[in-house]
């Protein structure tokens, strides 16, 4: 979507295909798959590989071949090259990735180097990445490599919501705190005229449906959590899925993406981190964002609503026991370096601020 504003710069904004979402969608993707051919390359997540294998045979069965490929782990360009080489092998008209957002990644980036459609199954609702052009690129330890950017998003977001409420609820919560970045760091692009992932400023859409993502999460986050945790895809439970998936990965990235994430990938240079998930990072990110801007009143507000969704509000909830200076300045480093999606917003962020926001969180 591309338009032009009042004095003449474009503004644009980007969506999948098409989002479906509904409790026992799983039954149909491959009628869904067969409509891009014959063929499907099907990367599954491998931790939940063995608990899905039948139910995904029986969706393709009568529909389309599908070879299913167990994912390594990290979206990394190792992961990457190998699906490409098993898609290629497979001769698949279409690749379809099923999981969390790691192996989504990785079957979106392989699809673009494939010049193939993709088709993205989400098995929990644990960050925005289902809906997005964008792949975060990992190296083969963990740490975050680069993001990638691709040509166009997924042909089609299928989502089951009674799959995802089968999950365990720290997924969801993770979702929410990957959500909880949306609107605060497209404010912060909107309020600097940062660009977004489409290199230029967001349409005024964007950014209503960044607020819608906010309202929705503080509305019906705590309700979702209790369905989740009763294995049922309720009214508030389908709610926040809509949320952390559909209205966060539009507004992410026509929006714009700032200092949470920026601290994010930070964060991730550090070891003691690697066992949490991405929206658990996130959601310190920001807080400490909050920190850069010395918004005192909603930083009180959203660590109480953290603490309400079982987020993370301390460092050492993310595994960071002992944070050293030098922890802390590996971190800063890393969120500041030249280019960096920190320098987004509306004020210069320097390491030092970073170092001294993350110290607010001990």
């Amino acid at each position: 979507m591309l338009v032009r504003g009042e004095n003449g710069t474009a503004r644009g904004a980007r969506f999948p295909g098409r989002y479906i979402q509904q409790a026992g969608a799983i039954q149909s993707l491959g009628v869904e798959a067969a409509g891009f051919g014959r063929r499907s390359a099907v990367l599954v997540d491998r931790g939940i590989f063995d608990l899905v294998e039948n139910d995904l045979v029986a969706a393709f069965s009568g529909h389309a071949d599908a070879e299913l490929i167990r994912h390594g782990g990290e979206c990394s360009e190792s992961q990457i090259a190998a699906l490409v080489a098993a898609a290629q092998a497979a001769e698949a008209d279409v690749i379809v990735g099923v999981g969390g957002g790691k192996a989504l990644d990785t079957a979106k980036a392989a699809a673009r180097d494939l010049g193939k459609p993709v088709i993205v199954f989400p098995t929990i609702a644990a960050s925005d990445a289902p809906c997005s052009a964008l792949a975060v690129v990992y190296n083969d330890d963990g740490t975050v490599a680069y993001d990638t950017f691709l040509p166009r998003n997924p042909d089609l977001v299928l989502v089951d919501t009674a799959l995802i409420a089968s999950a365990p609820a720290r997924f969801l919560a993770a979702g929410i705190g990957d959500a909880l970045a949306t609107w605060y760091e497209a404010e912060s692009c909107r309020r600097s005229g940062a660009f977004n992932c489409m290199k230029m400023p967001g349409v005024s859409l964007a950014f209503e449906i960044a607020r819608s993502c906010r309202d929705t999460i503080f509305e019906f986050g705590i309700a979702a959590l209790a369905e989740c945790d009763a294995k049922h895809a309720g009214p508030a439970l389908e709610r926040v899925v809509e949320a952390n998936i559909l209205l966060s990965g539009i507004g992410f990235e026509s929006g714009g993406v700032a200092a949470a994430h920026a601290i994010h990938h930070g964060l991730c240079e550090l070891d003691d981190v690697h066992h949490h998930l991405h929206g658990e990072k996130v959601a310190i990110g920001v807080l400490a964002g909050l920190k850069l801007h010395g918004a005192e009143a909603e930083f009180d507000k959203v660590r109480a609503f953290c603490a309400s969704v079982r987020l993370p509000t301390r460092l050492a909830d993310i595994g960071i026991v002992d944070a050293t200076e030098a922890k802390l300045a590996t971190v800063a480093r890393r969120a500041c370096r030249p280019g960096e999606i920190i320098h987004n917003e509306p004020m210069r962020v320097t390491e030092e601020m970073v170092v001294a926001a993350l110290k607010a969180l001990i």
